[in-house]
């Protein structure tokens, strides 16, 4: 008879951060797991640029299989861009378990009839509006620990206000412990049988993306005044959660756990670069005029800190907001359904002007994003076919001639095309990806100008290295750590349950770890 499979997903886990506080005892429980559990690394690729990592857990497949590359689709009759809430259907809607899902993201729980549970609860990054099966959990939930403490600091900006970093480090030190709270009264007592469990831990995401410069001595926002509580804050969460995982352990002896992440965290060189440098050098590139303001510097020639108002409301307010951006703004903030609104992001901004463009910054939260208005395949469409190879030779030497404004570096690492036929292009693709070397905040170009400095946003990002798996528990056996595909954690864990995974993207290595 196969045991119970408890599943914490570790988001936004750094094994960096982690290794670092279990040598100096501060986490005793993950102390334990090196020593005791089956260990595994996990090689996400490129799939960890989407922004889907939960997706694709929660599907079970990656995005070539799902035919999903980003969270942000783009509809070529209207010219819009949309963040799409989930529309995958999840590994358990076919598996014949008795399941409890709790706050996993990206998780249709609606479409997994026979689980119960809630998603949506303090989620980073959701990808699904809130739901519960039973109905009433959600009310239960709320009557009995109260709403999620950190909702205000899920996507926190505080590197540049030291009082909102120690706010932020607090509430997401007790969300750790009210969501360890709500979890154990969940599966031993509200639904207490169950064969998978399957919840994720999100205040790591929250906390290394906000927070990341106090912990990371070499990022250029290490000197700020707020490092400090943000260095504190993230210890204190990896420690909280150390704590939540221990009382699971103990109150859960009989189950088999699985606890893991897809990739690591490291620091953020994306956000300035793709949200707001490069809609700002494709819009000069095809009209020969800067569209976004300068903002004030200080006496180095930095970028003003963005002040109470926030990044977006810094960055976002030096492009021009066309009528049309209002009215969706305002539907987008009424009640967002299929999508989520994303006015906030300055390459939003921009979106009137990509019918009269010849290619177009998409918005976009990690790598740069640039879609061609290609003839045939985009409503007004001015590219021909015998002219698409051309237009992305231009695009790629202007962006390769661009070069950092502080140090002069070039802003490009690597410029990847597109390599299926233009017309198959997805909703979710674009035609050129764009990963930036370093943290640029401006550019200059020979012919276009200089675009910012603008201030950082996140301080940390999807930049690590590995993600990682441990399994432990009764019939797993202790060995050297090995290497496999990220895809390959949920296969394995359907097989451990005495199903035979099928229809998803990785292969079960339950042989490897097994007794």
């Amino acid at each position: 008879m196969p045991k119970p499979i408890l599943m914490l997903g570790l988001d936004g886990w750094s094994q960096d951060i982690a290794e670092t506080l279990i040598k100096e005892g501060r986490m005793p429980a993950f102390a334990r797991l090196q020593r005791e559990a089956a260990i595994a690394t996990l090689d996400h690729g490129d799939a960890r640029w989407t922004g889907l990592a939960w997706e694709h857990v929660a599907t079970g497949r990656s995005p070539d299989d799902a035919r999903r590359w980003a969270a942000v689709d783009f509809d070529k009759k209207r010219y819009r861009a949309e963040n799409k809430t989930t529309r995958q259907r999840p590994f358990l809607a076919e598996l014949p378990v008795s399941a409890v899902v709790f706050d996993a993201p990206y998780f249709d729980l609606s479409a997994a009839t026979e689980a119960r549970g809630m998603v949506n609860w303090g989620a980073h990054d959701p990808g699904i509006a809130t739901f519960s099966q039973p109905a009433s959990l959600t009310e239960e939930i709320v009557r009995k620990f109260g709403p999620y403490p950190a909702k205000r600091h899920i996507y926190g900006e505080v590197w540049y206000d030291p009082d909102e970093a120690q706010t932020m480090a607090d509430a997401l030190a007790e969300s750790v412990e009210v969501r360890a709270d709500v979890t154990e009264w969940l599966l031993a007592e509200r639904l207490p049988d169950w064969d998978l469990a399957f919840t994720v831990i999100s205040e790591f995401h929250s906390a290394v993306e906000a927070l990341y410069h106090g912990w990371d001595e070499s990022h250029p926002l290490h000197g700020q005044p707020s490092a400090v509580a943000a260095r504190s804050g993230i210890v204190r969460v990896y420690e909280a959660v150390d704590r939540m995982v221990a009382r699971l352990l103990a109150r859960f002896p009989q189950a088999t756990f699985v606890l893991f992440n897809l990739h690591g965290m490291g620091p953020n060189g994306s956000d300035v670069a793709s949200m707001a440098l490069l809609p700002e050098l494709m819009y000069r590139m095809q009209f020969g005029k800067p569209l976004m303001r300068r903002l004030p510097v200080d006496e180095s020639g930095d970028a003003m800190p963005p002040g109470r108002g926030g990044w977006s409301h810094a960055v976002t307010g030096l492009v021009p907001k066309p009528a049309l951006i209002k009215r969706v703004a305002g539907r987008a903030i009424g009640k967002p359904v299929s999508s989520k609104p994303m006015y906030w992001m300055p390459a939003v901004r921009y979106q009137p002007y990509w019918k009269r463009m010849e290619a177009f910054a998409l918005p976009s939260f990690y790598d740069g994003r640039i879609r061609v208005n290609l003839v045939g395949r985009e409503r007004h469409g001015m590219v021909a076919h015998n002219q698409y190879e051309s237009v992305l030779d231009r695009i790629e030497t202007a962006l390769m001639d661009c070069r950092q404004s502080r140090s002069e570096a070039p802003i490009v690492t690597r410029i990847e095309r597109n390599m299926r036929p233009p017309l198959d292009l997805e909703p979710s693709q674009a035609d050129l990806i764009v990963q930036w070397q370093g943290a640029p905040n401006g550019l200059v170009h020979p012919r276009y100008g200089t675009i910012g400095p603008l201030p950082y946003r996140r301080p940390g990002g999807h930049t690590g290295g590995d993600g990682i798996a441990y399994f432990h528990g009764a019939g797993i056996k202790q060995g050297p750590q090995f290497q496999r595909s990220a895809f390959d954690v949920v296969p394995t864990v359907i097989e451990m349950l005495g199903h035979t995974p099928y229809g998803l993207s990785g292969q079960s290595f339950a042989h490897l770890i097994s007794r």
